[in-house]
């Protein structure tokens, strides 16, 4: 991997070149970021692979006009071509609403990061990674021998540096650690071919440090929730307490909820929750923050993606609407400063070389509650644990409208018993009604990572009059 030195090096010349070539301001941003994955399909390892992901973005700024691009090579004459796009890009951009108030100044964030680079992970060959791959594989089997079950998953093994400056002297580097693991155990019952018959299970764990990774917990996680779910019947259609595990859960966060506290969003007027700031829009008790710098947490930094130092925030508090999140531009346009939350989300995990950032969360927490899971269960009179969704998306978001389909681990409660596994099944619901039907919060939290989302912190919660079809 490329040395921070050389790498901010070359971020400064490329800031000095777009301010010859006429840009007010100039922000140049490089990562250099390596990806192990390892795939598992049909019960063994059948892809191994590290790539390398190296680049440069240019943001310019050109009588207030925001603009940008992105390059993967990073010799002088490529840099030149992309200041020249950015620039050209600029001038067709309209300024309409837009009071600039500039790039980030020169800042030192202040305290550390604690967990949020390990050098056993920046080590970590393919060849590790396979091993490590194995474990997973091995203990998803090791429980389903006596049955018909094809596991699948990934493990991600991710290191990355970035640099950052810009026309104000603000210089900032970092580097990361990410790994993340997950395994399905999909159980096709004797003599179904049907695949909306099977039942599977789900086990998930990331962290930014390896000897925080429980690699044996995902198959084993995932073979007990597919053996727990032989057997499994259609469920009948009506209102049910639908109990969102922590994995289902951060599907609905990051997915559904994130989209409305975003700027971008409520300033288009496309939050189900504009003008209802200060408002109670969920229950007493329920608080959901942000926390970019939250202990071995996959999202967080001690600087967000355009420099701007990162710090805790509540968008909602004891169910009251407290605000929204910001980057640099989208708080221009409403004349506050950012909350530290501009984004350049890469896959599988961390940075991305995207050109222009945009305001995201980079931990979704939800606040824990007083009930244990085994007590949220024996409460609940007529309902069904989630264990997982897929399929996620808002219907209509200005109004708060959207689908989810729950994939795995679903069981059905009856006078706070768990009767009986259960097969897929959709649920269409709205947001605004959902957070104020939240009739539990869980006392433990898990870790979880959709694909392409947001990283979240959440217990189980449960939310009742939820409509359910099965499939």
């Amino acid at each position: 991997m490329l040395t921070v030195e050389s790498m901010l090096d070359r971020c400064k010349r490329t800031v000095d070149k777009a301010l010859r070539m006429g840009a007010d301001e100039a922000e140049a941003y490089m990562l250099d970021k390596e990806i192990i994955t390892i795939r598992l399909a049909r019960s063994r390892i059948v892809e191994a692979k590290g790539i390398g992901d190296k680049g440069l973005a240019l943001r310019v700024v050109k009588d207030k006009r925001v603009s940008g691009a992105s390059t993967s090579l990073i010799d002088d004459y490529s840099i030149e071509k992309v200041a020249g796009h950015a620039l050209s890009s600029a001038r067709t951009i309209n300024t309409d609403g837009v009071a600039w108030q500039g790039l980030p100044v020169k800042s030192i964030p202040r305290g550390i990061l604690e967990k949020g680079y390990d050098p056993a992970l920046d080590a970590m060959s393919i060849d590790d990674s396979v091993e490590l791959a194995y474990v997973m594989l091995e203990s998803a089997r090791a429980d389903t021998l006596s049955v018909s079950v094809s596991v699948s998953g990934t493990l991600h093994v991710v290191k990355e540096r970035v640099c950052i400056a810009n026309s104000n002297g603000l210089e900032l580097n970092d580097k990361a650690t990410y790994i993340v693991g997950n395994i399905n155990a999909d159980l096709e019952e004797q003599g179904s071919s049907n695949y909306e018959k099977r039942v599977s299970g789900v086990g998930f764990r990331a962290a930014r440090m390896l000897n925080s990774f429980n690699a044996d917990a995902i198959g084993r996680e995932a073979a007990e929730m597919a053996l727990n779910s032989k057997g499994a019947s259609r469920a009948e259609e009506g209102e049910y307490s639908i109990i969102f595990e922590p994995y289902a859960l951060g599907e609905l966060l990051s997915f559904v909820f994130a989209y409305n506290f975003n700027a971008k969003a409520y300033q288009d007027g496309r939050s189900c929750f504009h003008g209802k700031m200060g408002d109670k829009i969920a229950v007493d008790g329920f608080s959901l923050a942000d926390e970019p710098r939250r202990k071995d947490a996959l999202g967080s930094k001690v600087f967000d993606d355009e420099g701007v130092e990162t710090y805790n925030k509540h968008v909602v508090e004891d169910g009251i609407f407290k605000g929204i999140i910001y980057d640099t531009f989208y708080s221009s346009k409403d004349g506050v400063k950012s909350t530290g939350n501009a984004l350049r989300a890469g896959y599988p995990v961390g940075r991305g070389i995207v050109a222009l950032p945009y305001p995201s969360f980079h931990n979704i927490v939800v606040r824990e509650g007083k009930f244990g899971r085994d007590e949220i269960i024996k409460d609940t009179k007529h309902g069904i644990l989630v264990s997982r969704l897929w399929y996620t998306y808002p219907v209509n978001p200005e109004q708060g409208d959207f689908s989810c389909t729950a994939r795995s681990g679903i069981f059905e409660v009856s006078n706070g018993e768990i009767i009986g596994a259960r097969r897929m099944l959709r649920m269409v619901d709205n947001l605004k009604r959902l957070m104020l039907n939240i009739s539990a919060i869980g006392k433990e939290s898990r870790h979880v990572l959709q694909w392409h989302a947001i990283p979240c912190t959440t217990p189980s919660i449960r939310v009742d009059k939820v409509r359910v079809v099965p499939l």
